[in-house]
């Protein structure tokens, strides 16, 4: 065994067994870790992963683990970044003797593993800890590796928790503001003072580190962090070489949220500006974005898997505050920021979610399926007091709802003033951040 990565290793487990004091607790839907099962923590890069398994720890802590049996390990760190799997499990095992040295079990020891899929193998190891009564935590800003091997290695023993960036409740309480008890009913001054804060996380997003920060800031901060995700998690893991190709769909695909985005007319575009790229290869960067959580995609509901493959995806960022950065149109972008966070806020819900077209030409922005069985048709619209637009948009509910008779039908916009004059009885006109307040744990 190295000495320098031994000494790396029993350094960095000493540093982090104080606790971390101060974060804002996450929200996620469902158990968070569930009995011989591997929790996999998984997200893009800077959406919080980190101090959601400092948060575990503290929260084991309060219950009565001691630190010394939760320790946590970043494979980021340069200084272990080659370390390979047998080399960490000889770690991890000294690391447990020391600690049970007088015990027949480790039962009790809990590992936190950040960043696990830079270590080739990894999968064997978190195995073996499992086999042995260990409670494993991982955590990785890829869906696919980690779904693969938890899926193929681990046979079923991994237990899946998506971290997005803030969602507005949880910036709202990262300000240190109250959440309203009772969303729907606020007062004038708290409703104007709420429509203000949504407002300012649309704009900016939800990525924790840039939470108050100027424009100009943030900007440059939320362009290094699609740089990186660009670089570290697509072009070096997936080896790529048409590097400029890749970086006109991110820019793409980020600067048109909510728009239709075909493979086949976005590779007739690249040709025409002479960059010389395959189709096969066009679905593959699009596959790698979505992996690392760039994007999120949508696709038609349809009832056969030609049909669906044969309609174009709907494309959203994984934040609103990156819309802004590739929208060279300088655009408000209220619309498409708000659509966006509405399919990011079913994603945290666990939702299975589509778009519809009806046979009478209408569109439905989402068919949201959730897993109690029930499912929602929504139509988000920032302003929907013109008549004209509200027609449209309550036509295009009325029409997908004889689809889909048991959905509830649903319009969210910006605020209450963007609210149509009328609605059917069947719908539940309401501003958007009134609809993801009533979904906090403290509301159920």
């Amino acid at each position: 065994m190295d000495p320098a990565l031994r000494r790396t290793f029993f350094e960095q487990l000493s540093e982090t067994r104080e606790l971390l004091r101060c974060f804002t607790p996450r929200r996620t839907e469902g158990v968070v870790s569930f009995p011989g099962k591997a929790t996999a923590v998984i997200g893009m890069r800077r959406a919080g992963k980190t101090t959601f398994l400092h948060q575990i720890r503290t929260d084991r802590a309060r219950t009565g683990t001691p630190v010394e049996c939760l320790p946590i390990l970043s494979l980021e760190d340069e200084r272990i970044a080659s370390v390979t799997s047998a080399q960490l499990g000889a770690l991890v095992d000294e690391y447990a003797d020391q600690r049970y040295a007088a015990a027949s079990s480790r039962r009790g020891l809990v590992w936190f593993l950040d960043e696990i899929q830079i270590v080739e193998g990894w999968e064997r190891l978190v195995r073996r800890l499992l086999d042995g009564g260990e409670e494993v935590f991982v955590s990785g800003s890829s869906a696919a590796l980690l779904s693969r091997e938890i899926a193929t290695a681990l046979r079923g023993r991994g237990w899946r928790v998506l971290i997005h960036p803030f969602a507005f409740d949880e910036a709202v309480r990262h300000q240190g503001v109250a959440l309203p008890g009772a969303p729907g009913s606020l007062g004038r001054r708290e409703r104007v003072e709420m429509e203000k804060l949504f407002t300012g996380w649309l704009t900016g997003g939800g990525f924790p580190e840039a939470q108050g920060l100027d424009m100009a800031t943030r900007r440059r901060l939320l362009t290094d962090y699609v740089d990186v995700a660009i670089l570290r998690d697509v072009v070096d893991r997936r080896r790529i070489s048409n590097v400029v190709g890749l970086r006109w769909m991110v820019r793409h695909l980020l600067g048109n949220a909510g728009s239709r985005f075909s493979v086949e007319k976005f590779h007739r575009t690249l040709r025409s500006q002479g960059i010389a790229i395959a189709r096969d290869t066009v679905h593959k960067h699009l596959a790698y974005v979505e992996d690392c959580f760039l994007v999120r995609t949508v696709w038609m509901e349809a009832r056969s898997e030609r049909q669906r493959m044969v309609n174009p995806r709907k494309v959203y960022p994984i934040d609103t505050g990156l819309i802004p950065l590739f929208d060279r149109a300088g655009r408000a972008n209220t619309g498409h920021a708000l659509e966006t966070a509405v399919l990011i806020e079913l994603e945290r819900r666990g939702c299975r979610t589509t778009y519809v077209r009806t046979s009478d030409g209408y569109e439905v922005d989402f068919l949201a399926r959730h897993d109690n069985g029930t499912a929602e048709l929504i139509q988000v619209c920032a302003d929907a007091t013109d008549p004209a637009t509200a027609h449209r948009e309550l036509r295009a509910l009325a029409s997908a709802g004889g689809a889909f008779p048991s959905a509830t039908k649903r319009l969210l916009t910006l605020n209450r003033r963007g609210l149509p004059a009328a609605t059917p009885v069947d719908v539940r006109a309401e501003p958007a951040y009134e609809w993801m307040l009533r979904h906090r744990p403290d509301q159920s």
